[in-house]
């Protein structure tokens, strides 16, 4: 039974009307490599600023239910104020990004 498997399986993998010119229906994508990039900051982009929105959701929260406890009330306006640095770190990085993507492609704006 063994062997009969061995030598009737390599018949059903054969490698007909397999196309190397054509990869659409395989799962790659479409675009360019810019293109893949440029989705993959955004998406990046965008869980960031998920982040950022989490911590200043929970650095206000902390803030409120201090009630006076000042250790407290320096712990969420530290965090609050991190919270700004990193998403002001992260959106001059996307600036910085899309500027040498315009240096590099001649891109001139008129103001």
């Amino acid at each position: 039974m063994l062997v009969a498997l061995i030598l009737v399986f390599p018949l059903g993998a054969s490698a007909d009307g397999f196309n190397l010119t054509d990869v659409s229906g395989m799962g790659l994508p479409a675009g360019s490599i810019y293109g893949i990039i440029q989705n993959l900051v955004f998406w990046i982009l965008g869980m960031f600023a998920f982040f950022g929105i989490i911590g200043f959701t929970i650095s206000g929260i902390m803030y409120l239910i201090s009630a006076g406890n000042d250790e407290m009330i320096t712990k969420a306006k530290n965090y609050m104020q991190y919270s700004i640095i990193g998403v002001i770190v992260g959106l001059s990085g996307l600036v910085i990004i899309q500027a040498v993507y315009w240096m590099l492609e001649g891109y001139n704006a008129a103001f």
